[in-house]
């Protein structure tokens, strides 16, 4: 997960992180593998401490040769699943206000969920410090709820 997230673009956490991450949360992550069992996209998160209602979507990964296959949005009607058979109802996420797919991935998400999305400034580019001269961008929150089972004329 750790290769995957850097050649995804993604913000790159310690090879260590994602060890605990698969240890700790993988009942609420999971890894899209190819025909050899490599790892070919992810999505992680966790459910909120403070809101046990509310899972948090921490990353969403799509090796770049596998990208435009629905991959992301299979793995996140999976989570969605299976959230929503634990009892948790709402989903949340950061974005930055560039990404345009993660946008449109959340929107699509919630219309075939039948679910309220709400868009917010979380975390302004003073909250993160500057690595190597570059700033990070803002993260706006998603939220989206209560979900629902998916709309099956859509999906």
């Amino acid at each position: 997960m750790w290769a995957l997230a850097g050649k995804a673009g993604m913000d790159v956490n310690s090879p260590y992180a994602y060890a605990l991450w698969c240890r700790d949360f993988a009942a609420t992550s999971v890894v899209a593998r190819d025909d050899s069992d490599r790892p070919i996209a992810y999505v992680t998160g966790y459910v909120r401490p403070d809101s046990p209602d509310t899972y948090f979507l921490w990353q969403v990964a799509v090796d770049p040769d596998h990208r435009g296959r629905g991959l992301a949005r299979h793995m996140l009607d999976f989570i969605g699943d299976r959230i929503v058979e634990r009892g948790v109802d709402h989903l949340e996420a950061t974005v930055t206000p560039d990404n345009t797919a993660s946008r449109a991935l959340f929107s699509s998400f919630a219309r075939d969920r039948r679910a309220r999305i709400t868009w917010s400034a979380l975390f302004s580019e003073e909250h993160f410090p500057e690595e190597n001269g570059d700033s990070h961008e803002p993260e706006d929150l998603v939220r989206i709820g209560p979900l629902g089972l998916p709309d099956e004329a859509h999906v």
